[in-house]
């Protein structure tokens, strides 16, 4: 650890120049302040090399390449390399206001933690789709806020688009487990039951781009899904109501399907126009468009039944079938 280093911005990369250099712009656009960037490319094709040079004389910058295992592995290589007394883990996908480091600083003076993270929210320049995706990631009638921004019941589990963890902390640990999802709450659950403290600052947000297509955005929450099971096995207790209600809404939402297919009784599609009505209306008030509102009834149900289906599906290899982590979901998490 150089002491001369408060942050050590981690990013794991894969295929995504593009987003590397607005990532990187946004942090030329922060105030001059005690920070180094640790880029990690995870075995990419298309490799941001070439992006990372272009920035050597704006920023403390290393750039590391490695054969893919994923961003979990990924991030411990560019931690172990870092040399602050906070590596911040960021997406590649993710930009920066310019005023992060000043809330991240005047957060960690006012209250000090080992392990914090930030809230997301979607650009004024990001597409429709962008924002329909970044609404069902975030609201309450969704995720049930456990994703940060507002306040918990429980203890606020930091995500790696946006999380900061100090040395010794992570260091503890041993840093992140090497599961392809699901590995930033281990680490934080990890942290938690090690006796570090975690805390949401809200004012450390970013702008996190997402997925651009539903089909993919579908794959990544059901192995979110799945990865929730993994995580009920490594931390008993950590399966929350909160998280069944995918579930619950999926199964539902199959049985009223099913419901009216067979009696063609309308009124079985009523919970479900309810259902559509409600997200349509909250996030057309919040984005101030009706175009937003109805393609985050289609986000959103992608998000649910992605999440619910991903967590039935490993809940039935895992627990019922008592299938190994590698045999249930080699084709999922390992291929």
């Amino acid at each position: 650890m150089d002491d001369s280093i408060d942050i050590s911005f981690v990013v794991p990369v894969f295929n995504r120049p593009a987003e590397v250099e607005e990532l990187l712009q946004s942090l030329c656009q922060q105030p001059q302040g005690n920070f180094e960037v640790v880029i990690v490319e995870d075995g990419s094709t298309q490799r941001c090399d070439d992006v990372v040079k272009r920035y050597n004389k704006q920023l403390n910058i290393n750039y590391i390449y490695k054969d893919n295992s994923g961003p979990g592995p990924s991030r411990n290589q560019g931690a172990a390399m870092a040399k602050g007394r906070y590596c911040v883990f960021l997406d590649s996908d993710v930009v920066l206001p310019s005023d992060y480091m000043e809330a991240v600083e005047r957060s960690l003076r006012e209250h000090p933690c080992a392990c914090f993270g930030g809230p997301d929210r979607a650009h004024t320049d990001f597409s429709p789709t962008q924002k329909a995706i970044n609404y069902a990631m975030t609201s309450f009638f969704t995720t049930g806020g456990i994703r940060g921004g507002g306040e918990r019941m429980d203890r606020f589990l930091p995500r790696s688009f946006n999380m900061g963890v100090r040395a010794d902390a992570f260091s503890a640990v041993s840093g992140f487990a090497p599961m392809r999802f699901g590995e930033d709450i281990d680490l934080s659950l990890r942290l938690i039951e090690a006796g570090f403290d975690t805390r949401l600052y809200p004012d450390a947000w970013v702008w996190h781009k997402r997925r651009t297509d539903l089909r993919k955005f579908f794959r990544q929450v059901h192995n979110s899904g799945i990865a929730r099971i993994e995580l009920h096995k490594r931390h008993p207790g950590s399966l929350k109501l909160v998280h069944l209600l995918p579930t619950a809404f999926t199964m539902g939402l199959l049985a009223l399907l099913l419901l009216f297919a067979a009696t063609q009784w309308w009124w079985a599609l009523a919970p479900i126009g309810l259902f559509a009505l409600l997200i349509c209306a909250d996030s057309t008030l919040r984005n101030h468009s009706l175009r937003i509102g109805l393609l985050s009834v289609a986000a959103s149900t992608v998000q649910l039944t992605g999440y619910g289906s991903g967590l039935l599906v490993a809940w039935w290899k895992r627990c019922v079938l008592k299938q190994g982590s590698f045999s249930a979901f080699e084709q999922t998490f390992y291929k």
